[in-house]
């Protein structure tokens, strides 16, 4: 089974037993919650849920250090293009893409998507969620999102691990994440993006009271910033 790093704020790191890294959401450099530096992690593929700086973070770089594949939402590829970054895939709503160990969907998200270019707001296509299948093991990570019912749908691919926002303001708070837990069904839900900056403050004890109660079968594993839990099927 795969093992699932959470480097805090909304950035994780996957591994299998075969030596293939996924990260998601690279934001290190600069995030108050990360634990270790961007030179410390060597993926072979990056996913990028959305445009937002505190998402796309060290991904140019990252790509470039490890000639890493980026798969992510079409305008935010075309835009990494422009960056330099030589391997990327552009996916839509609903188009899926094979990855070494894996495979990623992009579902939607409720979101908004835009990048901090220096003093240039660029726009970069719309939001996403990725279901990733990798060492046997089918994640969702939600990105940043509000509560919308199809995620019951989401759940319709079986998913193990759901990776929910709870930080409220931006996303979700943890009533709501506690419901979007109950329509997706995982058998584990792992709460993120929460206590990285003030508006985002929240207790992840709150969260598993609501889930316990809304979705009992699911249960809350609680990662500090910098933990690796090993993810199960």
């Amino acid at each position: 089974m795969p093992s699932l790093n959470y480097i805090g704020h909304s950035a994780f790191l996957l591994e299998d037993d075969q030596g293939n890294v996924v990260v998601v959401d690279p934001f290190i450099t600069g995030n108050p919650a990360a634990t270790i530096d961007a030179s410390a992690v060597h993926p072979n593929t990056i996913l990028i849920t959305h445009a937002h700086n505190d998402h796309v973070g060290d991904t140019v770089d990252l790509a470039k250090a490890n000639d890493a594949r980026v798969i992510t939402i079409v305008e935010l590829a075309d835009w990494l293009e422009e960056q330099g970054v030589g391997n990327v895939i552009g996916l839509n709503h609903g188009g899926s893409t094979a990855f070494p160990g894996g495979a990623v969907k992009i579902v939607p998200a409720w979101h908004s998507s835009s990048y901090n270019d220096g003093e240039q707001l660029v726009a970069n296509g719309v939001p996403a969620g990725l279901v990733v299948r990798f060492g046997g093991v089918t994640f969702y990570f939600a990105g940043d999102t509000a509560l919308f019912s199809d995620m019951r749908l989401i759940g319709d691919e079986g998913i193990d691990v759901a990776i929910l926002p709870i930080g409220d303001h931006f996303t979700m708070g943890p009533a709501d994440a506690a419901r979007a837990a109950e329509f997706v069904g995982a058998k584990t839900v792992i709460p993120c993006h929460y206590n990285t900056f003030p508006p985002i403050r929240q207790d992840p004890e709150t969260f598993r009271a609501r889930v316990a109660k809304r979705a009992p079968e699911s249960r809350v594993v609680i990662l500090a910033p910098g933990e690796t839990w090993q993810a199960q099927g």
